[in-house]
């Protein structure tokens, strides 16, 4: 199932949330690396042209995708279990779900939102971690790699709902950090959870549509994805519960 001599080679990763600007550059750099990768969304259409693209740059890659619904543990069980048999091995799932809905002050906050970020932030995250932790934990390089924001660590007045739902997302992460460290205790640790911090995230559409903005400490998504990449270079100690600041650490 290898890609080539790349540093991934042999590497078998899923990515979900793939059919995104971040979901893109993840497929293309992962294949670059000589991954398997797999790619789940709830938009087919979007999804398969994110794998078509993937494909196109890099020629002979395996990159496939299934449409996946991450809100029903489930299906994303399914999922996990169909990927470790198709191709006999996970060495990382990628969480890269996102989406945002913010105030203009804490007072106008609508719970509302605090409902939709909750299944979207949260328990996406729930479902791909419960699903995928056995298999990361029989690889000999598994890696969770859950993609958070700054807000997490410092919260601002509109955007509560946001903030506190990335803030579950990373505890939820560092407790399968834990797991993986107590799994380990016996012997060389080998898989982790880690987390990438970004302020926000910049692609190149936004910058078509806005050339004079700044996008003033915005992580581009092909630096997202260089990061990601990356993750698998470092010693599962050297990751494992641990924040990864791709922006300036509050």
């Amino acid at each position: 199932m290898a890609n080539g001599n790349g540093a991934l080679s042999g590497a078998v990763i899923a990515v979900a949330g793939a059919g995104g600007p971040a979901g893109r550059a993840t497929l293309r750099r992962l294949a670059e690396a000589g991954a398997t990768v797999v790619g789940s969304d709830n938009d087919p259409e979007r999804l398969a042209e994110a794998v078509d693209a993937a494909r196109y740059a890099r020629g002979g890659a395996t990159v496939t995708g299934d449409t996946v619904d991450l809100l029903d543990l489930r299906a994303t069980r399914e999922w996990a279990t169909r990927v470790e048999k198709d191709f006999g091995r996970v060495d990382g799932l990628v969480h890269l779900v996102g989406g945002w809905r913010g105030s203009e002050t804490f007072t106008k906050t609508s719970l509302d939102d605090w409902d939709f970020l909750e299944l979207l932030l949260i328990r996406t995250v729930q479902h791909t971690s419960l699903a995928f932790h056995e298999a990361l934990q029989r690889s000999d390089r598994g890696r969770y790699v859950l993609i958070s924001a700054l807000g997490a660590s410092r919260p601002t007045a509109g955007n509560a709902a946001y903030a506190a739902a990335k803030a579950a997302a990373e505890a939820w992460t560092l407790a399968m950090a834990d797991y993986f460290r107590k799994a380990g205790a016996a012997g060389e640790l080998s898989s982790a959870a880690t987390i990438l911090v970004v302020k926000a995230l910049v692609h190149d559409a936004m910058r078509a549509d806005r050339p004079n903005a700044k996008f003033a400490g915005f992580t581009d998504v092909k630096d997202l994805a260089e990061a990601i990449a990356g993750v698998w270079e470092k010693p599962a100690a050297e990751v494992n519960g641990k924040r990864l600041w791709l922006t300036e650490q509050p």
